[in-house]
This record gives C-alpha cells, structure tokens and sequence, in this order.
C-alpha cells in the first residue's frame, strides 16, 4: 500500500514577471471542475495530538510545478509574538490532528533553494485559541494560553531549502478561514510575512467528522469570504495536503522569494 493515498490543490503563486500572462500548472487531480474529493476513513486519521508518532517521518513531496514563483505578502495579524523557540514539534502536547507542515524556500529568479532561513509558524488550536502574550483576540481570558507557548514554533531551512514543523489541524474562529500565519527571514532581514490556508472540503472533512473538532458548531467563513484574500487569489495560498500510511496529515507548499 503507498503511503501517501491523496495529493490535493496547494497554493499557487506567479512571477511578478509572469502577473497575468502565464496560466497555473496543476496536477491532473487539481484540474477536475469538481475540485478535490477526500475519501479518507476518519478512522484511518489519528487523533490527540502528535504523542506516539515515528520520530522519522516520509520525506515530503512537493509538486513539481508552478515553480520559480513570488509568494505574497499577506498582513501578520495580532496573535504574533517575540521569542519564539526553534523545534520540529511545537504543540507542546495540544490535542488535535497530527500534521507535518513542509515549506520549502525558493529563489523566484534561480529556482535555487535558500538555506539557512528562518522560518516561523504560528496558528490556533482546535478551539480556534492562540496561544501568548498578544491581542486580547487571541485567548481572551484564558490565562493558560496567555502563559503558554503553543503552535508556535520556528525551523532553520536545510540546503535544499526545506523546513518540517509537526504540529496539527488548525482550528477555526469567528470571521477568519482556517490559516497558518508564516514569516521568514534571512541574514537578519524579513522577506515575506503570508498566510496559508486549506481546502474548503478538507476542512469540511475535518470539522465536520473528525473527534477532535466535532463538537464544535459549523465555521461562518469559508475560503472565498476572509478578509484576508480576495475571492480570485485564494487558490494561491492553499497547501497541497495528503494523508500518510501512519494516519496524519502532510501540508506541504513552496514559497517563493524575490530575493
């Protein structure tokens, strides 16, 4: 049995260059006018966290195009915060469906990877809560958020530009899309603050049948509708994600970097 049973739409960026003049390449499951299906058992999906997984995990896969792309700029948000810890797994033992995020950097006018960047991820638990000292919006009062650390985490790119972060599906929360907020930097200098986001149908998967989020009422956006992305970018920003053999998710994007 392959490991890897669904590959799904990811984001997809363009040169600026290329704005408007060369079409997204996607793969034959990406092109179908019905969009991606997911047909995973959620009973084949592991839930509670990431206690218990191989501590080796499948290399990544990244599609092999569109590549040589300029990722956009989205805006940071108010749940950031300083001093965040270099780790793989940054749940700090939260509940939720375990995930692989792979990001790999490239340079939008080589191809060329870029190593030795820093890149930072932060994202809300299932309960659609961040963690930190941030905005009142983000734990409002919850004092072990507020003193936690949680889905929050930073990698080091190796040569072939790659960071992994293990942590899980995000949750949702009123007025927002499911999103993992991304910043890298390299040399000391900040080259791109985004965010990236999911499927509409993966998510409705997940929410909808999943244990870990059930019991949470329906979410009120939808890709389509955040005040983040206009409606006609939104596929640009969407991970690629597959489940594994060992039951969780692999999200995985290339960022592009106009360097």
């Amino acid at each position: 049995m392959k490991r890897r049973t669904v590959i799904a739409k990811g984001g997809a960026l363009l040169s600026v260059a290329a704005l408007g003049t060369v079409p997204f390449v996607r793969r034959a499951t990406a092109q179908s006018t019905q969009g991606p299906t997911y047909d995973w058992p959620i009973s084949n999906l592991r839930s509670g966290g990431t206690a218990g997984l191989p501590a080796q995990l499948p290399t990544p896969t990244f599609r092999t195009e569109p590549q040589c792309i300029v990722t956009l700029n989205k805006i940071l948000g108010p749940c950031h915060t300083n001093d965040v810890p270099v780790r793989h797994d940054i749940t700090e033992g939260i509940a939720g469906l375990p995930m692989q995020i792979s990001l790999r950097l490239v340079e939008a006018t080589s191809c060329n990877p870029i190593k030795d960047a820093d890149v930072e991820i932060w994202h809300a638990d299932i309960r659609g809560v961040y963690s930190g000292r941030a905005a009142a919006m983000c734990n409002p009062g919850d004092g072990p958020a507020q003193n936690a650390g949680f889905l929050r985490g930073r990698q080091i790119t190796d040569a072939d530009g790659v960071a992994n972060f293990l942590t899980i599906y995000p949750g949702w929360y009123g007025g927002r899309t499911p999103h993992v907020h991304l910043r890298i930097l390299a040399n000391g200098r900040e080259l791109l603050i985004t965010q990236l986001i999911y499927d509409d149908a993966l998510n409705d998967l997940i929410y909808g049948r999943h244990p870990d989020y059930a019991g949470r009422p329906p979410r009120d956006t939808m890709n389509d509708g955040d005040m983040a992305f206009a409606a006609a970018e939104v596929e640009r920003f969407i991970f690629d994600v597959e489940k594994l053999d060992i039951g969780i998710l692999q999200a995985s994007y290339t960022v592009g970097l106009a360097t």
